[in-house]
C-alpha cells in the first residue's frame, strides 16, 4: 500500500500510514454487504488531527483512471491538501467519456456530490453518486444514470474502491456535507494532465475533450483551490471565481439519479417461491374454514352442536 505520494512540483506529500490504511485484502466486498466494517472514528480522527485537519472540513474528490488512483483532498487554513491516495480496484471501459446508457464506460468530467447523492441504501450501501449527466454532458446528448463510487471490486461504468475503503470516503463526504459544504467537487481525469500524458494521447479522438479537463486541472495545481465550473457553449470553463451565468453561460449541474434497488435473480425467485407458499398456505387454510363451516351448517341442520 502507497505511504507517500509525489505530486505538484516534485514535492513529497505524506498520505495514510500503510498500517492506518483501511484494510483490503481479506474481502473487497459484494453488492449489499450488510458486513462492511464500521469506521473507527477516533482512530479517523487521531490521523486527521495528526495532520492538523478535521472531520467535517470540505473536501474535494480526484480520479485518474490510468493510474487507477482516487484522491481525497481536504481543506486545510483555505486550501486544500492532500489527505489519501486510494487504488481503484475496478472501473469499466476505456479512456474517454461516457456517452449512452449501458455503454459499460465509466465517465470523465468534472462532477460533484450534494447530500442527495449519499445513498446508505439500495446494491451498494454507503456510496456515492457523482452525478453524471452533468450540463456538460446533457449538452452533449449524452446520457446515463445512477453511476457511483462504490465498494466491492466489480463495476459496470462505475468506480470500485472496495467496501472498506468506501466506508472511509463515505464517511469523510457525508460529515464535509453535514458540516455544511455545499457540494463535493469530483474531477475525473484520464490519467494525470501532465504535458508528458498529453503528449502521449496527443491523437486521441478525445484529446480536445481533456484539453478542456486540463483547464481545471492546472489551476487547481496551482491554486489548491477547487474552481468554479461553468459550461458555456457546450465547453468546461474554469476559473477562481464564480461564472456570471448568460445565455451561453450556465452553471455545470450534477444529474442526482434515485437509488431503487434492484433485487438480484436469486433473491427475485426466492421471494416469487415465498409468495407462492404463502398464497398455497392461505388457500389451504380458506378451504379449511370453508369446510369447517359447512360441516357446522350441516349439523346444526342435524340438531347437533359440534365442538369448535
Amino acid at each position: 500500500m502507497l505511504c507517500v505520494a509525489c505530486i505538484g512540483l516534485g514535492s513529497l506529500v505524506a498520505v495514510w500510514p500503510a498500517e492506518a490504511v483501511p484494510e483490503v485484502a481479506e474481502s473487497a466486498g459484494k453488492p449489499g454487504d450488510q458486513h462492511a466494517p464500521a469506521i473507527d472514528w477516533s482512530r479517523l480522527e487521531n490521523r486527521l488531527a495528526e495532520k492538523g485537519m478535521a472531520a467535517g472540513s470540505p473536501i474535494m474528490i480526484r480520479i485518474f483512471k490510468i493510474e487507477s488512483e482516487l484522491e481525497v483532498w481536504m481543506q486545510k487554513d483555505g486550501r486544500f491538501e492532500l489527505l489519501a491516495k486510494f487504488p481503484i480496484c475496478h472501473w469499466s471501459g476505456t479512456l474517454g467519456p461516457k456517452l449512452t446508457e449501458g455503454d459499460r464506460q465509466s465517465p470523465e468530467g468534472l462532477y460533484s456530490i450534494s447530500t442527495r447523492q449519499l445513498h446508505k441504501t439500495g446494491r451498494w450501501r454507503r456510496s456515492l453518486d457523482i452525478g453524471f449527466p452533468n450540463t456538460f454532458d446533457r449538452a452533449h446528448g449524452r446520457t446515463g444514470s445512477y453511476i457511483l463510487l462504490h465498494g466491492g471490486c466489480t463495476s459496470i461504468g462505475c468506480y470500485a474502491m472496495t467496501n472498506p475503503v468506501m466506508e472511509e470516503i463515505y464517511a469523510l463526504s457525508e460529515a464535509a456535507l453535514r458540516q455544511g459544504q455545499e457540494d463535493i467537487p469530483v474531477h475525473v481525469f484520464p490519467f494525470r494532465m501532465t504535458p508528458q500524458n498529453l503528449a502521449a494521447h496527443a491523437k486521441s479522438e478525445w484529446s480536445t475533450f481533456w484539453a478542456s479537463l486540463r483547464a481545471a486541472y492546472d489551476l487547481f495545481e496551482r491554486t489548491r483551490v477547487p474552481p468554479h465550473v461553468g459550461v458555456c457553449n457546450k465547453q468546461y470553463v474554469v476559473s477562481e471565481t464564480e461564472i456570471a451565468e448568460t445565455d451561453e453561460c450556465s452553471e455545470n449541474e450534477s444529474e442526482v439519479s434515485v437509488a431503487v434497488y434492484k433485487p438480484s435473480r436469486r433473491a427475485r425467485l426466492l421471494r416469487r417461491a415465498a409468495s407462492r407458499g404463502r398464497s398455497r398456505n392461505a388457500r389451504a387454510a380458506r378451504a379449511a374454514r370453508v369446510a369447517s363451516y359447512a360441516k357446522r351448517r350441516h349439523a346444526t341442520a342435524n340438531g347437533k352442536r359440534v365442538e369448535r
